[in-house]
């Protein structure tokens, strides 16, 4: 019988070089005579660049070479690589400022020189002369022009269905919000970086340092470079953290690889931590004015929402994906009969905004599960109940939300979210709990507790594909265009190689991120790779282990039929008869190069996981903290391949969304000056603010559209946890609705408790 290897907890494949200090992250990459690359960035947040005086620097014994704008102007603006909506292009960033600087951290000029400290020092000797123009901050407040004829508000999406005007004329209750999240971002414990070389030789550019999609960037950098882009490679190391901003392609990159062609040597970038609080892209800023149409008993008639997404100073490479998620996804595990949402992508001056871990979701999510609450308040009914009565049931499913993101109609594939919601409130010990909080409430404490549903999408196509190499020693490579930050990629992948092949586990190695090694590849994003790249992986192998049965079977004296595959060895079904190893058959193929198969995986439709965040918090009414004292998340993955990485993806997920929920956001005073540019402004959790976390794993809802019936996790921890914490805050001080902002700092929160 075929060994079980799907489903179970592996340990992770990726971990030995990282525990023995092998790890080769950006920074471990260097050439010889390679340069150091210094960025000049903007100190003004808007204003005309009159001049750039690179004398004194280009004076300084160790520089190479000081660029600025006209060094590369027959460079392009850097393009799009999530959309298919119309009008971004003029508001693309160019990779150095011409004419105007529009955010703090903009690059002005680079420097290169010999090493790193000189380079730094004759930055600084970089003299920008700029005449301060008004900074537009308030993306919901009046819009500004980025440029003649281009306002500051570059698109308006809008997504809907039904007849919303005859709901809220006929409901009813009618209940309005305004909320809003904060700005904030993945930070990375790894910096950006850019390694470049260009190879005379054989007309060979390379970078290292690539993450997250390798392929893209790469046909994108021979596109603005002028060249074929089987002349370009680029290499992806061990990742210190992606979460959606990693691995765009930046303006950085692209001088990196432009100077190692025009300066001919090496060129090494590795950013320092100001620079990523104020040039790496944050994510997450939206203002929601949001109204439910609903009837006596709480059922919801209808939803509107208007929201603003501060997009900062230009679009970049996610396009409008953040808000077109925001509005698409909002409805989340609801049955909303009409529906209409308005989003508006406005530009301000600030440090241009991107996609982190569940973009879109994690704002949408708290606007929705904040309205849910206020629909229970007026209903007269509990939270949980609130939810019961409009969760769309299992019998709806596939159910089609009748709008579309991302180049796909969003149509549910499979859900039981009651389901999820018993399982939830059953591991919590839901009574229990509500009675417990109530003893502590007679004690004098403020504690309280808090739920919030949604729905993730993950699988995004619309390919992948999958070379197999089996080697004349038995060696197995599973080649593919994912890309690696973290999730566990090769331990996944080798596990459903493993089972669907009939290998043993530890001879298989997955390879990811090298463009030289397959022809092309969508990277890791928008939760995609164990979907996507193990569906390719599953058919690949299967098709490898049917050729190996078919050779097999005549040098075994029987018929194909007969055969099974399982630990590395071909036996007959019924435990008769000698046995042969896999890879004796490949040296039957060919002594020298093994067997191999290659396979695809299309889909046009994603998948939709979905799950249930429950909070437990402490309130200190004097200070305004709040301590998260107990957080459990229920999920339903469709099929788990290996349940401990999913429960790390989750836990993971649940700090980050603790961090935007209490902690982190980037802030600026009225001229656009950035006031969290260190770890002692921009504050992280740490594990002193992580609680203890349950995560209850559910498969009762398997993907129909893949075979292994799998859905993504990548998303799953961080997407409720801020309309969690805030519903837990809320009942913690018997104010229904009072946290309508994140992340609830404790100034914010002693103001509102005093407004109150």
């Amino acid at each position: 019988m075929a060994s079980r290897i799907i489903g179970q907890s592996r340990k992770r494949l990726e971990d030995p070089p990282l525990l023995t200090g092998q790890g080769r992250f950006a920074s471990d990459i260097s050439f010889p005579d390679q340069l150091a690359m210094r960025v000049v960035r903007s100190g003004y947040a808007h204003g005309r660049i009159v001049s750039v005086d690179t004398s004194e620097a280009c004076a300084l014994p160790g520089v190479f070479a000081v660029w600025t704008a006209d060094d590369v102007a027959d460079l392009p603006p850097i393009d799009v690589r999530l959309t298919n909506i119309k009008g971004l292009a003029p508001y693309r960033q160019y990779v150095l400022a011409r004419d105007k600087v529009r955010y703090v951290g903009e690059p002005v000029a680079v420097v290169f020189a010999s090493d790193a400290y000189t380079a730094e020092d004759a930055a600084d000797l970089v003299v920008i002369d700029i005449e301060e123009l008004p900074a537009v901050l308030d993306a919901a407040g009046e819009t500004g022009d980025f440029a003649p004829g281009l306002p500051t508000e570059v698109i308006v999406i809008e997504k809907g269905y039904g007849d919303a005007d005859a709901a809220f004329k006929t409901a009813q209750h009618v209940v309005s919000l305004t909320l809003s999240v904060g700005r904030h971002s993945g930070v990375p414990l790894e910096t950006r970086g850019a390694i470049a070389r260009y190879d005379a030789k054989h007309d060979m550019l390379e970078m290292y340092g690539a993450a997250k999609v390798p392929h893209w960037n790469r046909d994108q950098i021979a596109i603005m470079l002028g060249r074929e882009r089987k002349s370009i490679n680029l290499y992806e190391g061990h990742t210190g953290g992606g979460f959606g901003v990693r691995g765009e392609l930046y303006p950085e990159d692209v001088i990196a690889c432009y100077a190692a062609l025009k300066l001919g040597r090496p060129v090494k970038w590795i950013e320092d931590r100001r620079e990523n609080l104020v040039a790496c892209n944050h994510s997450r800023e939206q203002t929601h004015r949001i109204r439910a149409a609903i009837d006596a008993e709480g059922h919801i008639l209808a939803v509107e929402d208007e929201f603003f997404h501060d997009q900062g100073a230009y679009v970049r490479t996610h396009g409008a994906t953040v808000a077109d998620l925001a509005a698409a996804m909002l409805p989340g595990p609801y049955r909303i009969p009409a529906y209409r949402a308005v989003g508006h992508i406005r530009l301000t001056n600030k440090t241009p905004g991107g996609t982190y871990r569940a973009p879109g979701r994690y704002e949408s999510t708290f606007a929705r599960e904040r309205l849910l609450d206020a629909i229970a308040a007026k209903a007269g009914i509990s939270p949980v109940e609130a939810r019961r009565r409009n969760l769309l049931q299992k019998a709806d499913m596939p159910y089609d939300l009748r709008v579309d993101t991302l180049g796909t109609k969003v149509v549910y594939d499979s859900g039981d979210y009651g389901g999820l919601v018993r399982k939830a409130i059953d591991a919590t010990g839901w009574q229990t709990l509500r009675d417990a909080v109530a003893t502590r409430r007679k004690a004098g404490e403020t504690v309280g507790v808090g739920l919030a549903m949604f729905v993730e999408k993950s699988g995004l196509g619309p390919y992948d594909d999958v070379r197999i190499e089996l080697s004349p020693s038995g060696a197995i490579e599973v080649i593919t265009g994912a890309a690696s930050i973290g999730q566990g990629v090769e331990t996944v992948i080798a596990q459903i190689c493993a089972e669907t092949l009939g290998a043993a586990f530890d001879t298989i190695r997955v390879t990811h991120g090298q463009t030289d090694r397959i022809e092309r590849g969508l990277g890791a994003f928008a939760s995609r790779v164990t979907v996507m790249t193990g569906e390719a992986t599953r058919r690949a192998a299967e098709a490898l282990r049917a050729r190996l049965l078919a050779i097999a079977a005549p040098l075994m004296q029987t018929d194909a039929t007969q055969l099974t595959v399982s630990d590395g060895w071909i036996a007959r079904t019924d435990g008769s008869g000698p046995s042969m190893a896999i890879a004796d058959v490949a040296r039957s193929i060919d002594a020298t190069h093994g067997a191999s198969s290659e396979a695809s995986f299309e889909s046009s439709h994603m998948v939709y996981p979905y799950g249930v965040h429950v909070a437990l918090v402490q309130v200190d009414r004097e200070t305004g903290g709040v301590t998260v004292e107990r957080y459990l998340v229920a999920y339903d993955i469709g099929r788990a391949v290996n349940p401990m990485l999913v429960e790390g993806q989750i836990t993971g997920g649940i700090a980050q969304g603790i961090g935007g929920a209490l902690l982190e956001e980037f802030l600026y005073d009225e001229r656009g000056e950035p006031l969290s540019v260190t770890f002692a402004d921009y504050l992280m959790p740490t594990a002193h603010e992580i609680p203890p976390m349950d995560i209850v794993i559910s498969e009762d809802a398997p993907s129909p559209l893949n075979p292994l019936g799998l859905k993504g996790s990548g998303e799953a921890g961080v997407n409720a946890a801020g309309a969690a914490i805030a519903a837990a805050i809320d009942d913690a001080l018997g104010m229904p609705g009072l946290i309508t902002r994140l992340p609830v700092t404790p100034q914010r929160l002693k103001a509102a408790l005093a407004a109150r």
